[in-house]
C-alpha cells in the first residue's frame, strides 16, 4: 500500500506498511508517556496540596476524584470529537485541552485556591479522556488482536517510566523540606502560616508552565504528523454475522461486565500509586523525603509485568490467564499490606503495581472482542470506567478518615475478586 493510498482512505491495520505501523507505534508510545506523567503527578499532588491548602485525608483525595471524574463525564463527547475531527486531530485537541488545565495551575497556585486546583485537574482529565479514547483502541486495532496485549504491554513501559519519573521530579520541587515546614506550621501565627503555604503553593508555578509549553508543541507536532487513520467500524465477515441483529452496544454482555471491571481495576491501580506516598507518611511516620519515592517502585513494579508481557503473551500464556493470575496476586498483596507494618507494609502496597501490570493490556482487547461497529462506543464505555480512579481512592479516603488508612485498604481486596471472575468466566459470555 502506497502513501497516497492512506492519504484517500482509511487504512485497514493488518495491511498497514511496516513504516507506517513503526511510526503510529512511536507516536502512540510519546502519548502514553504523556498520559503517565501527567496521570501520576497526582501521587505527589495529594499530600503537597494536603499541606498547602490544610485539607484532611478525604479533601486531599478529591484531587484523583477531580482528575479522574472527567473520564465519565467527558468519555461520550470524546467519542463525537474524534468522530469530527478523527483519530490525529482529536489528540491534537486532547493535547491542547490538556495544557489549558495546566494555565489553570498558575491563578491556583498565586492564589491557593483548592477549587481551582481541582478545576485545572478536571479539564487535563477531560483532555486525556479524549487521548485515551483514540490512543487505546488505536493501539488495539492496529496490529492481530491476539497480541494486542503485547502492544499495550510496550505503551504501558512509556507510560510507567514517565510514571516513574514524575513523582521524583515534582516531588523534588514541591515536597522539598515539606517535612519540617509540617511540623512548623502549627506553631506559627496566621500571618507567618499563610506565607509560608503561599510560598509552599507557589512551587508548583514553573513546572506547570514547562507543562504548558511540551504540551502545545506536541499538539503541533501531531496534527502535522503521517499518523494514519485507522477504521474502526470495519468488520470482517464473522463479526459481521453475529452483529446483523446487534442495535446497540449494551447487547454485548462481555463488554458491559468489562467495563464494571475496569472501573474496580483503574480504581484499585490509582490507590496503589496515588494513597501510598500519604499511606507512609500520615499512617507509618515515614517523612516525605522517603515517602515520595513509592509511587515510583509502584511503577517499577508495573514495568517489570509489562516487560513479562511482551515476552511471553500470547508465545507462553493468553491475555485471559494473565489476567487471572494477576488478580490472585493482587488478593495476596492486599491482604499482606493489612496485616503487616512499617516500611513492609508500605512495600507491598508498591508491589501492587505487579498485580495491575497486566490488567489494563489484558481487560482492552478482551472487552473489546468482537464489537465491530460498536467498538467506538464500546472504547468510550470503557474510558468512561476510568471513573473508578475518582470514586475507589476518594472512599479509601473517607474510610481512612474514619478507621484508619491500613485497614481502609479492606475496600480492594473485593475488587480484586472480580477482576479474577471477570478473567475466569465474565469475558466469555455472548448472547
Amino acid at each position: 500500500m502506497t502513501n497516497s493510498s492512506v492519504s484517500q482512505k482509511p487504512v485497514p491495520s493488518p495491511a498497514a506498511t511496516n513504516a507506517h505501523y513503526m511510526r503510529s507505534i512511536v507516536i502512540i508510545g510519546a502519548l502514553f508517556f504523556i498520559f503517565g506523567f501527567v496521570t501520576w503527578l497526582n501521587s505527589v499532588l495529594i499530600p503537597y496540596l494536603k499541606i498547602a491548602c490544610e485539607l484532611n485525608n478525604f479533601e486531599s483525595y478529591l484531587v484523583a476524584f477531580a482528575f479522574y471524574i472527567s473520564y465519565l463525564v467527558m468519555a461520550i463527547p470524546s467519542a463525537w470529537v474524534l468522530k469530527v475531527t478523527g483519530f490525529k486531530k482529536g489528540m491534537s485537541v486532547g493535547l491542547l485541552i490538556m495544557a489549558v488545565g495546566a494555565v489553570i495551575f498558575i491563578p491556583a497556585a498565586l492564589t491557593r485556591q483548592y477549587a481551582l486546583f481541582l478545576l485545572g485537574l478536571f479539564i487535563q482529565g477531560t483532555g486525556l479522556a479524549i487521548l485515551q479514547t483514540a490512543s487505546n483502541p488505536y493501539i488495539t486495532i492496529l496490529g492481530p488482536l491476539e497480541s494486542a496485549a503485547k502492544r499495550i504491554s510496550i505503551m504501558g513501559i512509556c507510560n510507567k517510566v514517565a510514571g516513574a519519573l514524575a513523582p521524583i521530579i515534582l516531588g523534588a520541587i514541591v515536597l522539598q523540606d515539606a517535612d519540617a515546614l509540617n511540623a512548623r506550621i502549627s506553631s506559627m501565627d496566621a500571618v507567618q502560616k499563610a506565607a509560608e503555604l503561599n510560598e509552599l503553593a507557589a512551587r508548583v508555578i514553573t513546572p506547570y508552565l514547562i507543562m504548558v509549553a511540551v504540551l502545545v508543541v506536541l499538539a503541533i507536532m501531531i496534527y502535522f504528523s503521517g499518523l494514519p487513520e485507522i477504521d474502526t467500524d470495519k468488520e470482517d465477515e464473522t463479526v459481521a454475522a453475529a452483529n446483523v441483529r446487534k442495535t446497540s452496544v449494551f447487547q454485548f454482555p462481555h463488554l458491559v461486565i468489562g467495563v464494571l471491571t475496569f472501573f474496580l481495576y483503574v480504581g484499585v491501580e490509582v490507590m496503589a500509586g496515588d494513597t501510598v506516598i500519604s499511606y507512609a507518611n500520615n499512617y507509618h511516620q515515614i517523612p516525605l523525603t522517603v515517602a515520595k519515592f513509592f509511587t515510583t517502585y509502584t511503577l517499577i513494579a508495573m514495568i517489570v509485568g509489562y516487560i513479562v508481557g511482551i515476552i511471553c503473551i500470547p508465545k507462553y500464556f493468553t491475555q485471559d490467564k494473565a489476567l487471572k493470575v494477576c488478580a490472585i496476586i493482587g488478593v495476596i498483596l492486599s491482604l499482606a499490606a493489612i496485616f503487616t507494618d512499617g516500611y513492609v507494609s508500605v512495600l507491598f502496597i508498591s508491589l501492587l503495581g505487579l498485580a495491575n501490570s497486566l490488567m489494563w493490556p489484558a481487560l482492552w482487547p478482551l472487552a473489546l472482542a468482537d464489537l465491530g461497529r460498536f467498538t467506538k462506543i464500546g472504547s468510550s464505555y470503557i474510558i468512561m470506567a476510568i471513573s473508578g480512579g475518582a470514586i475507589i481512592p476518594l472512599l479509601y479516603g473517607k474510610l481512612g478518615d474514619v478507621i484508619n488508612l491500613q485497614q481502609a485498604y479492606w475496600i480492594m481486596v473485593p475488587c480484586y475478586l472480580f477482576i479474577w471472575y471477570y478473567a475466569v468466566a465474565g469475558h466469555k459470555i455472548r448472547t
